[in-house]
């Protein structure tokens, strides 16, 4: 029987919270190069494999807690929010964690700077500036590793938004999930891009959650989706420790297609792909096959993330002109 995220919170933190005044607290988006895709925990949002990967920068959530009169209060990107609404019962759920029998209202301000619920993981980057906000505000004390973990309970890939750069997130073993957390790896890449093509930004008809679970429970193909995702990180991990672009741009590529493969094999069948996400898929392989080194990955929603290097942005660019500016991220530079 799975432990409630509530008693493995009273297990790390015995002691009451202590009331604070104001925090604030940036996490960064994050793309996925090996895929988190299913549960050997829902209650805990522990995953059946391992993952791997890059964040996004200066792309992602912000967050600031203070006190508030009489009631809570949830806002994000400047409006505020129903208290019944999904996202609210989600973050207010979250905050009584910590909270606890704490008799202290307070105010959620969140910012994200990408579309919300289209696949941009703005729950990642929400949940883990979320976590870094309540350590603060509540003074909690947790470590890099326990802030991972109890981001993870918020969302699953919010574990590897606590971190810059290249980010693995172990899978664990433990019932409590405490050693299932993401940590950085040292290696940096300047040069690294990430082109972020936007087909469709409007919410999810399935959510993350509900796609993943169906897979699981429906998809044949499923079976053979953890040895892969586990051989994906080994060899992603290395061509990051070589720099070998070809290598990670080919594994993460069948890694992702891997990942939507088993949705489509599940009962109903689960496509995010809108027809723009298959036509820019062509013209990624057509640029590819012209000479130009270039990857995508998806993860569950209708954008791409384009993986390039900065000696082909001109290039990239001319393939893709809807890319702007903001569109284009160098982790490393």
């Amino acid at each position: 029987m799975s432990l409630s995220k509530a008693t493995v919170v009273a297990q790390v933190l015995p002691n009451s919270p202590q009331p604070g005044k104001q925090a604030d607290a940036f996490a960064p988006s994050n793309i996925a190069l090996c895929k988190y895709w299913g549960k050997r925990d829902r209650e805990l949002n522990l995953p059946v494999n391992a993952s791997l990967s890059i964040s996004l920068g200066s792309l992602g959530s912000q967050t600031r807690i203070t006190p508030a009169d009489g009631h809570d209060q949830v806002w994000l990107n400047g409006q505020r929010l129903e208290l019944d609404t999904n996202f609210s019962r989600k973050v207010l759920e979250f905050i009584g964690l910590f909270r606890r029998d704490l008799q202290q209202s307070v105010m959620v301000e969140t910012v994200n700077n990408i579309p919300t619920a289209a696949g941009l993981a703005s729950s990642a980057s929400g949940f883990a500036a979320l976590m870094l906000a309540l350590n603060e505000f509540y003074q909690l004390q947790l470590n890099p590793e326990q802030l991972s973990a109890f981001a993870r309970m918020g969302s699953g890939s919010a574990s590897r938004s606590m971190f810059d750069g290249f980010v693995e997130w172990h899978k664990g073993q433990q019932p409590d999930g405490m050693d299932s957390f993401a940590e950085p790896l040292p290696q940096s890449w300047p040069g690294f891009c990430i082109g972020l093509l936007k087909v469709c930004t409007a919410e999810k008809t399935v959510d993350s959650r509900a796609g993943m679970q169906r897979t699981l429970e429906t998809a044949p193909l499923y079976q053979s989706w953890p040895q892969q995702a586990e051989q994906d990180l080994k060899t992603l991990k290395q061509a990051i420790y070589q720099r070998n672009f070809t290598r990670l741009g080919e594994t993460a590529e069948q890694n992702a297609l891997s990942m939507h493969a088993t949705m489509i094999a599940a009962w109903p069948p689960l496509l995010y792909w809108q027809p723009e996400s298959v036509a820019a898929m062509q013209r990624v392989w057509q640029l590819r096959a012209a000479g130009t080194e270039i990857y995508l990955t998806m993860d569950a929603g209708p954008n791409l993330k384009l993986l390039f290097q900065s000696s082909d942005i001109e290039l990239v660019r001319q393939a893709f002109p809807e890319l702007q500016a903001p569109d284009i991220v160098t982790p490393f530079d």
